[in-house]
Parts: C-alpha cells; structure tokens; sequence
C-alpha cells in the first residue's frame, strides 16, 4: 500500500537514513521503534509528504488516505468541542454545499434535455453519492457518539477546546481523526497526555480498526497489545521484524549473538588461512595447496556486524539527607478554580522511603495536588511536610518551561551553585550531553532530549523527596529503563504521577487514584490496581445494565432477578474461595520445604558442604512472603463478597 524504495536523507553533514526499503500493509500493525532523534517523526512526516527525501522513493497511491496524530499538537482554541470535532467532516461540508448549489440551479432551468442540465444532473449524483458515503446523512450523530465513546460528556460539547487540558485535547484531535476513517492512521506517541482508562479504550479501538496503523511509542504494553510487526531504525538503517515489540526485543538479540558467533568463526577461519599462506608461502612442495587457499580466501563473502548504538544514560541521583518518618500529610485539601471543583477533602499520609502513583483520568487533580504539595498552588485545608524534607520536582510540561535561547551548558550552569558547578559537564555527559552537543541551543532540541536536560536539573541537588509529573514522556526505551532503575536505588520518597503501566510495574508499591474529586488508596503495584478496577468497573456496568432494563419495563419479576444476583454471586464465591484455598495449600508446601531445609541446617556437615542450601532456603522465605499477601488479598476478596450477598 505505501512503499519505501531505497530513501536516504541528510541533513546537514548528519545522514538520518541510508538506502531504507519497506512496504506497509493494508491492515498492517507496526510499530516505529528506536532511540530519540533516529528519525521516526521524520519518516511520518515524509509519508505525509511533509518532508522531502535526499534521495530514494516514497509511493502513497492517491486513493489511500492518511490520518496524522503528530507529538505536539497546535490547537486555536476558538471553538467549541463539538465545533472543532465537525472539521473532520470538512469534505462532507463543501459536498453539502455543492449540492445545494446545484440545485438551486436546476430549480431555475428547464432545458431538461441539453447537456449543461445533463452535466448539472451528473455532478448531483457523484457529489450525493460521495456525501452519503461519507456518512453525511448522519454528522452530528457520528459526532456525539465518537466524543462519548472518548470519555466526553454531552455537557462538554458547547465548552471551548481552550477548558481543556492537554491530554483532552489530544482525544478531540483524535475525534477528529477517526471521524475521519482514513486508510492509514499514522500516530506519534499518540500516549503521552493520555490517562490509563483513554490508554486501555483506545487499545480496543485500534484492535478493531479495519485500516493499517502505524505507531510510535515508547510505551512498551501499548505497543505489545497493538503491534503485530516492529520496524527499528537504528544509525541511518531500518530492521524489520514480524513480530510485536517484546518478541522484537528478543529475537534483535538473538540476532546479534548469532552475528557475532559467525564473525567470530570467520575470522579463525581467515587467520587459520592466512597463517598457512604466509608459512609455505615460499615452499614448492606446498604451492598447489597454498593456491588453494588464496583463491579460497578469495571466495569468503566476510561478515559484518551491524553497528549498534550503545549510548545511554547513566543516572544515580545523589544520597540526601534522611527527612522525617512523615514525608507529605494533607487533611482536608481541596482546590477550585472559582466555581470549577478539582478535588475536595483529600486526605493522605506518606511515608519516608514510600515509592507512590498518582493515577486517574486527566483533569482529575493528579498534576494540582503534586504542584501544591511542591508549594506553588494556593489551596484551602491542611498540608505538612515533613521535617529536613527537600523537594526536587520535574513538570509535565518541564521541557516548555526551559529557556529556548540558552543553551544545554547554560541551563545548567544558571542555576548550579557551589562544588557542583565543577560536574556540570560530567551531569550532563551522563544525560547523553557531551563534546559540540552541551553548546546547542534549547530550541534545537527533540522532545526527548528537552526532556532529559530537565531530567539533569534534578542532579544538581540532593533531594529526599522526589516529586515526578510524567518523567517519561519523549524518552526512548533504553533511557525509560535506565530512569527506572535509578529510581528503584534511590533510597529517598517518591510520588511519580504516569500513566506509563510498564514503567510504574516494579517501582511503586502504593497507588493514589484520582476519580470524581476524591483520591482512593490502592496498596500494591499498578497491575494490582489495574485488576482491582477492572472488577469495579464490571459491577458499575452490572448496575448500569440493571437499570437499562428497568427503564425499558423489561418482564423480569423480582424474584427472578433476585434469583439470578444470588446464584451469580454463589458462583464468583466458590470462585474466590477455591484461590483462597489453593494458596493456603501452596503456603503449606513452602513452610514444608522451608522445616525440611531447618532440619538439614542443624546438621554442621551440610551447613559447611552444601552452599546452595542457603540459596534456596532465601528463596523459599520470599516465596512464602509473597504467597501470604496474595493470600491476604484473597481473602479480603472473599470478605468482601460475603458481605456483599448479605
């Protein structure tokens, strides 16, 4: 459908792509993968046409429509929702306008047989073929059910677009696309102002959707859930594999193993050769066979080895000094924006060492409550820091707020005082800032390297309470993962505010949501949390689809309906108990090998001959913690239910 044939383009001295070559699909799944500045963004924009090649071509047939959703987007914000969601139908208008055009034209001839009324009548046709096509008949009603569907509110409709945040404008530039239906949707990082509920619809959605996709994501379960096929871009070549992102990952590996396990044989080979040249080289007795080692050596087609870009970030935020037990307390907070309510009696406590999520829909109050706990928001009700706490935070918009006319080295340099201003180099070589690039100019910058610079800043203090506003927006996947391990050995607290699934799996250990103006406590990590809403959801829809059938007078007497709740509860009871009962049988198994292993400790002979007793009695006692909370859990679980039917 869309082909790419032998396409190079420089810039400057720098070549973005060598002679790259690919096809995509009709109904394809990839998803554009690789460091920050490799030149995914680019290669959209020259589908789109937005970007001319050095050499090579770009084929998109003319009955093959794109649909962009760019990284940053530019909204006028004067319009409505609903006004700037009717800009998709912008064919549709003109065709509604040309064919009332033509007809008010018929309406006033009546030389029905010449060809300029035979002309008018052709174009009335093709043109009312093309807007019923086009769902013309029915543009407020796709309208109103693609923005619901987005999580919008009939009430939002008539709001202006500049109400809104920026993860909300992203969805009506979304409405927008879809409305649309174009053959090819082409999104940039279409996650990054997406809150986890718009992140799982839009999952659903794209699995359904009939034309191709092609996806730019640093976001790791999005691509693996969506992607059926990964195209790297690495240095100035493409790899292309079949196979989701994680798999990708895995067979890329391999790959390079194999590479290197071939070069390495060759190169014995040819040495072996060239050794045997080189000593009979000169001996009569041997020229047949010296011969045919040269010619030999000759025929060897050598192997290279892709070259791999191994630059990465090397984070380690500095130690702090300890801070009180009680990090952040709030009683009672609330905030409004004159008669517009964020969130209201908002109660919390955070411990010294806790490793917290701010999760929930945009607009919720994540961002407002992390601005007031960093004291720059106004508020009404209680907050306390802690003793000896210090506060280190990095914007969602962090990479807005820089000094585009500065440069890397004097955005640092600005603002770093006493021993410090001695590392600033070596700060920023860590964030991949070294040579010629520390004298670039903030404006020239990526998205992701903006990003990081914001990131170094954090460097330059020892903070013991690190508060983190979507940290991960723009980074590639290496320096997401070397960002997470950072945090994982920080010792300080930390609240990160991301809807990043993968990269708060393992990090965080408690999760705050955001939801109707309040904040809930979730004790576990985000897939913990994930599950837990995913059954809450499925009872809201059980008591909305109750009510629908209500309302429509549906013949159910109560005694049936009742009959029906008490044998689907009976049936999600026995459920639950029979995991409640499995995991007390596995606890027994562990606390079985953990006494046998008890019994062979107390024999001094083992103790000094058999090491890996230790290994796996260690072993075993964390299996057996883990075990006892997902017991914990279960049986809270069943709790719950029991009381529920009662």
């Amino acid at each position: 459908m869309i082909s790419v044939d032998q396409l190079s383009i420089d810039f400057g001295g720098f070549q973005l792509f060598n002679n790259i070559s690919f096809i995509i699909n009709l109904k394809g799944r990839i998803g554009l993968v690789g460091k920050n500045g490799a030149g995914k963004s680019t290669l959209l924009k020259v589908f789109l046409g937005l970007q001319s090649p050095t050499k090579g071509i770009v084929t998109v047939p003319s009955d093959i429509s794109l649909g962009y959703l760019p990284q940053n987007m530019i909204c006028k914000d004067s319009k409505t929702v609903f006004e700037e969601s009717r800009e998709a139908f912008s064919e549709v208008l003109k065709l509604d306008t040309k064919i009332k055009e033509i007809n008010s034209q018929l309406s006033d001839r009546e030389d029905y047989e010449s060809a300029e009324y035979l002309k008018l009548i052709h174009e009335l046709t093709e043109s009312s073929d093309r807007y019923q096509l086009l769902g013309g008949g029915a543009i407020e009603a796709n309208i109103e059910q693609t923005l619901l569907g987005l999580g919008f509110q009939a009430k939002d409709f008539n709001r202006q677009t500049s109400e809104f945040s920026g993860g909300w404008r992203m969805r009506i530039e979304l409405a927008k696309i879809l409305l649309q239906k174009p053959d090819v949707l082409l999104l940039d990082e279409p996650t990054n102002h997406l809150d986890i509920e718009a992140i799982q619809w839009f999952e659903d959605f794209l699995k359904d959707y009939p034309g191709a996709v092609v996806l730019i994501s640093h976001d790791r379960a999005f691509l693996d859930n969506i992607t059926k096929r990964t195209v790297e871009i690495s240095l100035g070549k493409i790899y292309d594999y079949n196979v989701p992102y994680s798999k990708y990952v895995v067979l890329r590996n391999e790959r390079r193993e194999q590479q290197l396990a071939a070069y390495r044989n060759q190169r014995k080979l040819i040495e072996e050769t060239e050794e045997f040249i080189e000593r009979f080289r000169y001996k009569a007795t041997k020229a047949v066979q010296v011969q045919s080692r040269i010619k030999q050596l000759a025929k060897i087609e050598r192997i290279e080895i892709d070259d791999e870009d191994t630059s990465s970030m090397n984070i380690k935020f500095p130690s702090a000094p300890r801070s009180g037990d009680l990090v952040v307390q709030t009683k009672a907070i609330s905030k409004n924006y004159d008669s517009l309510i964020v969130f209201k009696d908002i109660d919390l406590a955070i411990q010294r060492g806790e490793k917290i999520a701010f999760v929930g829909r945009n607009g919720e109050g994540k961002t407002t409550l992390s601005r007031i706990i960093i004291g720059d928001l106004d508020y009404s009700g209680e907050l306390k820091i802690g003793h000896n706490v210090s506060i280190g935070y990095f914007a969602q918009n962090q990479d807005e707020l820089l000094d585009e006319n500065k440069t890397v080295f004097q955005t640092i340099d600005d603002i770093a005082v006493g021993d410090i201003r001695t590392k600033i180099r070596d700060i920023l070589g860590a964030f991949l800032f070294s040579g010629e690039d520390i004298d670039k100019k903030v404006k020239i910058l990526s998205g992701g390297e903006r990003s990081r610079l914001a990131m170094a800043k954090l460097l330059l203090k020892p903070y013991n309470l690190l508060v983190l506003d979507e940290p991960t927006n723009h980074l590639d996947m290496r320096s997401k993962d070397i960002l997470k391990n950072a945090l994982n050995a920080y010792e300080g607290t930390l609240i990160l505010v991301s809807h990043d699934r993968e990269f708060l799996d393992g990090l965080v250990g408690k999760v705050y949501e955001f939801r109707d103006k309040r904040i809930k406590e979730h004790i576990g990590g985000i897939y913990d949390f994930l599950r837990k809403r995913k059954l809450e959801n499925l009872k809201e829809l059980e008591k909305k689809e109750k009510q629908v059938l209500q309302k429509k007078g549906k013949n159910v007497s109560d005694n049936k309906q009742s009959y029906i709740e008490r044998k689907e509860f009976d049936k999600r009871i026995r459920k639950a108990k029979n995991k409640v009962k499995t995991s007390e049988v596995e606890i027994e198994r562990i606390e079985r090998e953990i006494e046998e292993i008890n019994q062979l400790l107390e024999d001094p002979h083992k103790m000094n001959s058999d090491s890996s007793l230790f290994i796996k009695y260690d072993g075993l006692k964390k299996e057996l913690e883990d075990e006892m909370i997902q017991w914990s859990e279960l049986s809270e679980q069943l709790d719950k239910l029991k009381q529920q039917r009662n």
